[in-house]
Formats: C-alpha cells, sequence, structure tokens
C-alpha cells in the first residue's frame, strides 16, 4: 500500500479514474415485464415441462396435464416476481454505492462524486459519512461502523488501524459511520469491492 499525506494529486487521480473506471455498480437494462416473461418461457426446462403437459393431454389425463400446468404458472409468476426484485435491489445498492466522498487531492481536502473515487485515494471519514469504496484505515483512526447492509447485522463493529484482528482496519464500501473520525486509502472501487460483487451476482441473475 503507498499512500502520502497529501493524497493524489489531480493528475493521478484522473489516470487511476482512466484505468480503473467509474466508482458505480454495474448496471442491468431495466426489462420490461413481458421481457421477463419471454426469458422465462423460452427457458429449456419449461419447454419441457410445457411438452409433458401436452403429452399428458393427448393420454387423456386432464388432472396431471392441470396439475403440472398450475406449476408451471406459478414458476412463470416467481420467477418474474423474482427478476423486478432483483432490479429493484440492484437500484437501491446502486444508489448507496457512491454517495458524496471528502478526499486528499493535491494536499487539501476536497468533496468529489463517490463515482470519482479511485484506488489509491485518501478519503477523509467522520460520523454521518458512508464508505465510498473499500479501504484500509490508516493510523491514528477510528470509526464505529454499521454493515449491516452487507453483512444483515444489526450490531456496530469497530475498526482501527493496528488491531488485533486480521480485519481489523478493513473498510467494506456501503458501510455507515456512526462514531468516530479518521482517513482510509482505498483499495478497490466499483464492481472491485464487496458491495460490487453483490452487484455483479444480481445483474448476472
Amino acid at each position: 500500500m503507498v499512500s502520502t499525506a497529501a493524497g493524489l494529486t489531480q493528475a493521478e487521480a484522473s489516470r487511476r479514474l482512466s484505468e480503473h473506471g467509474r466508482n458505480v455498480l454495474p448496471a442491468r437494462e431495466r426489462r420490461a415485464a413481458w421481457q421477463s416473461l419471454a426469458s422465462v418461457l423460452c427457458e429449456p426446462m419449461f419447454v419441457l415441462l410445457l411438452g409433458a403437459v401436452a403429452v399428458y393431454l393427448l393420454l387423456g389425463d386432464v388432472r396431471e396435464a392441470s396439475v403440472l400446468g398450475m406449476s408451471l404458472l406459478a414458476m412463470i409468476a416467481i420467477s418474474v416476481i423474482q427478476d423486478r426484485r432483483s432490479e429493484k435491489a440492484l437500484a437501491a445498492l446502486r444508489d448507496l454505492s457512491s454517495p458524496r466522498a471528502r478526499v486528499l487531492r493535491d494536499g487539501e481536502a476536497r468533496r468529489i462524486a463517490g463515482a470519482e473515487v479511485v484506488p489509491g485515494d485518501v478519503v477523509l471519514l467522520a460520523e454521518g459519512d458512508r464508505v465510498p469504496a473499500d479501504a484500509v484505515l490508516l493510523p491514528g483512526s477510528e470509526l464505529t461502523l454499521d454493515e449491516s447492509l452487507l453483512t444483515g447485522e444489526s450490531v456496530p463493529v469497530f475498526r482501527t488501524c493496528g488491531g488485533a484482528e486480521a480485519d481489523a482496519a478493513t473498510l467494506r464500501a456501503g458501510s455507515l459511520v456512526i462514531k468516530g473520525q479518521g482517513r482510509a486509502w482505498v483499495s478497490a472501487t466499483g464492481a472491485n469491492t464487496v458491495l460490487g460483487r453483490i452487484g455483479v451476482s444480481l445483474v448476472t441473475l
């Protein structure tokens, strides 16, 4: 890890932004309901089961055809609803993943869009801030964080540089600072963060 008290220069930050891309989660093009439905109908398993319904009807077994047909309708409904929920969850993650951030640029504290944070930036964090990217606390920093967005745990966690635990100084994008203040060196942004990998998994659902 390389860091200086002055942080990055604006020129270096611009270069890294071009190299690593913006600090945002991957986006998935919003699909209409009919597109979600079409995707389900084209699934090989769905086509196979639909064929089974046709076979039952040809054999005159209306009862079995009806039961299997109802199961297919339930599968369609669940798939479409899950697709809608995934889109909403990804949109919520994108809103939280790129807040505004205070960083050191050319030795001065500047407030920038979270999307412009790059690896190697030194971010300044205080109570009420949301961590804009994965980072490592620098000496002299102590923070209490709410990481429930990532872990689901409502119990605050304490982070400090030089702690005994392996991840004592590790910060994750999306965490909320509820107490303390400090500086942290950005180790990963965008899709390379823990929050970003969650976003990628939602995009690929």
